[in-house]
């Protein structure tokens, strides 16, 4: 089960990664997106995989998984899904300016070749 989702985390991962280095803004953002779902596998598998323990310690049980990689994963779902609304905005105020998506800066107009 640890190689199946440390094979997930790196493949989630590598793929953030490629669609970040892309030049257009919606790969990026959808990379960003990849990039924190591996984030938030690598916190919840910090706390070790454990089947039907409570996170809690009641009377009667004598094992528990921790809970603070569970309170960690909230904690960033919730900073991720508003970075990511953030990054919308922002690519969105970028193409209705530009009228493109490709995040390259445009070319030189001022007709000086190297500049000076």
């Amino acid at each position: 089960m640890e190689a199946l989702m440390a094979s997930a985390i790196g493949l989630l991962t590598a793929a953030g990664i490629y669609l970040v280095l892309r030049l257009r803004t919606f790969p990026v953002i959808v990379g960003l997106s990849l990039l924190t779902y591996a984030v938030n596998l690598f916190l919840f598998i910090t706390g070790r995989l454990a089947v039907d323990m409570p996170p809690i310690l009641k009377k009667g049980v004598e094992t528990y998984t921790d809970p603070l990689p569970q309170a960690l994963v909230l904690t960033a779902i919730v900073i991720s899904f508003g970075m990511t609304a953030v990054v919308v905005m922002l690519a969105l105020g970028a193409y209705l300016s530009a009228g493109d998506d490709d995040v390259r800066l445009p070319p030189d107009d001022s007709g000086a070749e190297g500049g000076t």
